[in-house]
């Protein structure tokens, strides 16, 4: 944990630090590229050879999908409230999607000229769920229901499994509410390389989508081009504005809610231009820590990803979260939309005490995936439109062609395209 000041002398060092952390770690490029292209040629064997190294499960391609008799007993294994709470969810996150679907649209800008567009769903979408310490359920319905919703008929969910070839139930239950196809217990990058590339076993995709670590991350930067890619999604991240009548408590809890990722490479940023606060907040922290169940999992982060950072006023705390881009914004402050305004930079944005971030983890509406490492300063999150394919369509009768004949041939002369020109001015010449 670090507390700065905007009068310490190294104040615009350590902004200046945080607003340029890497969206993509460079050290381990090199190995992420191995892997892939080993799946790449070597198929299966591959994903078999990984798998092993570094789940440490033994798979043959037989065991890659799971079976539907195994979706049903995952059925049966979670309790009834969970169910329901998954069910909800999944609601709540269809009708946010629904709104967010392109219509068709054209219109006439010229005599004898229509223009417009249509969309149409991509045929088979690759949805990443990571594994680690937690079973990311709430990432199944924030992804697979994006998917679903636009229309997409195939959508391979991939996610590591324990080493006893499990995956746990719940998210089972949730792949299988939420709509997606077929499943397969494989993780990290050669999980990527096989939606990628493809393998004897499972079919490439055509888009991959879904957060990870630092790994996947790499690993979908990568294989960019062999298909389409929704976001930098890597470690998660929160930036909290707030003002002396926040309460210490909130401010502590949405941190630790980051931190307990467990990768160690979180962050969680407290802006504020109350000293009270942050010795609040500090003490709040580690009470609040020492009580959970997932401590281990915090240490690293506790240690270095959580700052807390006084400044003078707050006009200064929007400034830093503008070139900060977090992926998580929150603001508790007084008039906090007001300040949200001013904010030209994230992922999303929660406003006022009780709108904390996991709210937008799991039930809100929005896709809680979202850019990190700064890149919300270029990327948006995930909607259910990026699940479509925008066609362009363009309708000429002969007298709209005729009256811009002109235009086309000066553009493609100035090209030096005259096939171009061609093209267009043949439909005039008799033969």
């Amino acid at each position: 944990m670090q507390i700065i000041r905007s009068t310490d002398d190294n104040f615009d060092q350590v902004i200046d630090g945080l607003v340029q952390r890497p969206a993509f770690d460079r050290e381990i490029q090199d190995s992420v590229r191995d892997i892939l292209d080993d799946v790449r040629d070597q198929g299966d064997s591959a994903l078999c050879r990984y798998a092993e190294k570094y789940d440490s499960v033994n798979l043959t391609p037989s065991d890659f999908r799971v079976t539907d008799n195994e979706l049903a007993e995952a059925a049966d294994k979670i309790s009834p409230q969970t169910a329901e709470a998954i069910k909800r969810t999944h609601q709540q996150i269809r009708e946010f999607s629904s709104r967010q679907l392109p219509e068709p649209w054209s219109y006439s800008p010229r005599p004898g000229v229509i223009v417009g567009e249509r969309f149409r769903p991509l045929e088979r979408v690759g949805v990443y769920v990571p594994g680690g310490t937690a079973p990311l359920v709430s990432t199944v319905i924030h992804t697979v229901t994006l998917a679903k919703a636009a229309g997409v008929p195939e959508i391979a969910l991939v996610t590591p499994p324990d080493k006893d070839k499990n995956i746990h139930p719940a998210l089972l239950y949730a792949a299988a509410e939420t709509g997606a196809t077929e499943i397969y217990r494989l993780g990290g990058v050669y999980a990527i390389g096989a939606l990628a590339y493809g393998t004897e076993t499972v079919n490439k995709t055509d888009k991959i989508v879904g957060p990870g670590n630092a790994y996947v991350t790499a690993a979908k930067k990568e294989i960019y081009g062999h298909a389409a890619l929704d976001l930098v999604a890597g470690p998660s991240e929160v930036m909290i504005i707030a003002d002396e009548s926040a309460r210490a408590d909130f401010v502590a809890a949405d941190i630790l809610s980051q931190i307990e990722h467990g990768s160690g490479k979180e962050n969680a940023v407290l802006v504020t231009d109350s000293d009270d606060l942050i010795t609040e907040v500090q003490r709040e922290l580690e009470e609040q820590k020492s009580q959970l169940k997932r401590n281990e999992c915090l240490e690293q982060g506790f240690k270095e990803g959580i700052y807390l950072i006084k400044v003078e006023e707050l006009k200064t705390a929007v400034d830093i979260a503008s070139r900060y881009a977090p992926e998580h914004l929150e603001i508790m402050a007084r008039r906090p939309g007001t300040l949200a305004k001013k904010v030209s930079a994230a992922g999303a944005i929660f406003l006022g005490p009780w709108s904390p971030e996991p709210v937008g983890d799991f039930v809100a509406g929005p896709s809680h995936v979202l850019p990190t490492g700064g890149s919300a300063r270029f990327f948006s999150g995930l909607t259910a439109d990026q699940f479509c394919r925008r066609i362009s369509v363009v309708n000429y009768q002969k007298n709209a062609l005729r009256n811009e004949l002109e235009t086309i041939t000066e553009i493609a002369n100035a090209e030096g395209l005259d096939a171009h020109a061609k093209s267009a001015s043949i439909r005039f010449t008799d033969k």
